[in-house]
């Protein structure tokens, strides 16, 4: 694999142990759960937790499964075929890892990427936001052998869950983020699991509609920018709507902000396809779990509070480290992210409904 050393981070190893204490459990546990450690042990290790990673494997560790067994070997030739079997997860995996091996991971990624976009609704967009957490270090902290394998098991994970969301009009229309976002109708049965929400979609009334209505991006630089006010807008509506669905609404927010966060590391043409496919994931989660809604409520757009304080960010991520649950965890690392970019106070708003809404792990 390709081990080119980046900076060095000071916690680098504590980082590295908890990715080859992960890579040796299965990507999901019960079934179809999605295996969030190493998403949140990146976060923690970044926000300056690297002394709790451990004890916080050690109590999550309890509830993963290891890796399935090898059913059938991806090869250069069936790989299409193997798209979207979850049982062929570690065979992904193992791909995955031939194809970085000797391959620097960044023509890898810029090969697969529009091979796995289409089916970014996968695992409930958990692949891709695995994938924006490894490429996050990857591209900040470094290229140690753990990293790029952290990049394999996401690329498998994805590949293995791939799930296309079937004719999302592209954008075309003159809506901003925010608003369009706003305006996304709810699927008709807010029940069930992810996949027969999003089954739903094609038949909800006003959806394609709501998909078109975003304005379309004139290059790459506006896709970039396009796709961070994306990631704020779904961060803003989560500190709003966040009650309904504390947990499910956060990749809303996180799964575009995997997106933006991987971009850097991607040649520019496929800047707008990319945005294409987050928004179409932010807004189809939102349809299959939020409320309905007609524009942004007058008490979000109205109220007027106090800026934060300077150290408020590292204390909200103080408070989503001692509450466990990786969905905080998550959910708070975007919210910063957010709050850092544009000052909206309704970020940190977010964050702080990540803690109290969603059942704490400690």
């Amino acid at each position: 694999m390709d081990t080119t050393s980046g900076s060095a981070h000071p916690t680098d190893g504590t980082l590295d142990e908890a990715l080859e204490r992960l890579h040796a459990r299965g990507p999901e546990f019960h079934g179809y759960l999605s295996n969030h450690g190493p998403m949140a042990v990146e976060a923690l290790v970044r926000h300056g937790r690297a002394g709790s990673v451990h004890r916080w494997l050690d109590a999550y560790e309890e509830r993963l499964e290891d890796r399935p067994r090898a059913d059938n070997a991806v090869t250069d030739t069936n790989w299409r075929e193997a798209l979207g079997d979850p049982r062929r997860v570690t065979d992904w995996t193992a791909y995955m890892s031939r194809q970085l091996d000797g391959r620097p991971w960044r023509e890898v990624l810029a090969e697969w990427w529009p091979r796995l976009l289409p089916g970014i609704a996968g695992a409930a967009t958990h692949p891709v936001i695995r994938v924006g957490h490894a490429v996050r270090t990857l591209t900040e902290d470094g290229e140690e052998e753990p990293r790029v394998a952290e990049l394999a098991h996401a690329l498998g994970y994805w590949a293995a869950r791939h799930l296309p969301l079937g004719d999302v009009p592209a954008p075309a229309g003159q809506d901003g983020p925010e608003t369009a976002l706003w305006d996304v109708p709810p699927v008709p049965e807010q029940e069930g699991g992810i996949r027969q929400r999003l089954a739903q979609l094609a038949e909800t009334p006003g959806w394609p509609a709501a998909a078109a209505a975003l304005r379309p991006a004139a290059g790459p630089a506006d896709a970039r920018a396009l796709l961070a006010e994306v990631v704020a807008a779904a961060t803003v509506r989560y500190a709003v709507d966040a009650a309904a669905e504390p947990v499910m609404l956060v990749h809303a927010a996180t799964a575009p902000n995997a997106v933006l966060r991987t971009l850097p590391a991607l040649p520019e043409h496929l800047w707008v396809p990319s945005l294409h496919a987050a928004w179409a994931a932010s807004a189809a989660v939102t349809a299959a779990y939020a409320p309905r809604r007609t524009g942004r409520p007058q008490s979000a757009s109205t109220e007027v509070p106090a800026p934060p304080r300077p150290d408020a960010p590292a204390d909200a991520f103080e408070r989503a480290a001692a509450h466990g649950d990786a969905h905080a965890i998550k959910l708070t690392d975007t919210a910063l992210d957010v709050a850092a970019a544009t000052g909206l106070p309704e970020a940190l708003r977010a964050a702080d409904q990540a803690v109290t809404l969603i059942p704490s792990e400690s």
